[in-house]
């Protein structure tokens, strides 16, 4: 199962039980996390790309652009940690 639908998953069932805004919740783990996920990105982009690109909307902490274990390639999406 990819991960998307494994989220879409979780969420439809926190609806259900009525689990969202409660410490039950995967989404209370993360709602003070400054990171942000990018996806879609063309695979020839760096991290000096992204980050001139993201910077527009807040100063940027770390990057990890996230690479093929095997060629060192981008995989098409990073993860941006944004200043609090």
């Amino acid at each position: 199962m990819n991960v998307i639908n494994e989220i879409q998953r979780i969420n439809a069932l926190e609806l259900e039980k009525n689990l969202t805004h409660t410490s039950a919740s995967w989404h209370t783990n993360y709602e003070d996390s400054a990171w942000v996920y990018a996806g879609n990105l063309p695979l020839q982009l760096t991290e000096g790309d992204i980050i001139c690109i993201l910077s527009q909307f807040g100063e940027i902490e770390d990057i990890n652009l996230v690479r093929d274990k095997d060629s060192g390639k981008s995989r098409g999406f990073a993860f941006v940690k944004y200043e609090d």
